[in-house]
């Protein structure tokens, strides 16, 4: 049974998406403070976290980078509805994805399905050679979720580990945002997803850049899209 996380300081929202994940037979664990939050995560293996952005005393962002410095679980923030600006920091700070307030409950189950789905693909592939991407100083290890580059351990969540993994296996090749997109957030591309690809690329490149100091590993082809060389 996976353990679903939930923290939100209003009790009846936390409720309601508890109810419907025990409905799927998810194991739900709920707080409604920052630090009762993150005790629970150092305490108890988390599969997914929903996080709430306003919280009484720990917000959500600081919440979500604490946990991107050790764990790479799936984490979906809950937004006030229209706020972009709380989407894009979300979403560079390491989200995996964003749900605007008021939401509809079976869009919130449908997406942690999602979510984990992409997560436990990595955990449970068996480990085969083309599991692995070696070129350039990066190395990728699907079935393990490992990524190293230039001898520096990378913690990537498993968006970022899928866009560096489709561009390092297309690599000399232009991949637009629109097949990014839609290959690894298997939805269906409208314009404002191209801000969302833009930003996990920005984050990729601040991670990458770590071990060199320079950020054009991923380079960008103006009006095109993006691409890894050789």
């Amino acid at each position: 049974m996976k353990n679903i996380l939930v923290v939100d300081d209003e009790q009846e929202i936390a409720d309601i998406i508890e109810l419907y994940l025990k409905n799927d037979e998810y194991n739900v664990l709920k707080c409604y403070t920052g630090k009762d939050a993150l005790e629970v995560i150092e305490s108890t293996k988390i599969d997914l976290a929903i996080l709430d952005i306003m919280l009484p005393d720990i917000d959500g962002f600081e919440i979500l980078k604490r946990i991107r410095k050790n764990y790479t679980f799936p984490v979906i923030m809950l937004t006030a509805k229209g706020d972009d600006v709380d989407k894009i920091t979300g979403l560079t700070l390491g989200a995996d994805d964003y749900i605007p307030k008021p939401f509809n409950m079976m869009e919130v189950v449908a997406r942690v399905k999602a979510q984990l789905r992409r997560y436990t693909q990595y955990n449970d592939a068996p480990k085969e050679e083309e599991d692995i991407i070696d070129f350039g100083g990066l190395v990728l290890n699907r079935s393990s979720h490992e990524c190293t580059y230039n001898e520096k351990e990378l913690t990537l969540t498993p968006i970022e580990f899928d866009i560096l993994w489709l561009l390092s296996e297309n690599r000399g090749k232009v991949i637009s945002s629109q097949e990014l997109f839609e290959k690894v957030w298997k939805e269906k591309y409208y314009k404002s997803s191209n801000n969302t690809v833009m930003v996990h690329i920005r984050h990729l490149r601040e991670k990458m850049s770590g071990p060199t100091g320079k950020s054009n590993f991923i380079k960008t082809v103006w009006g095109v899209g993006y691409k890894v060389e050789e």
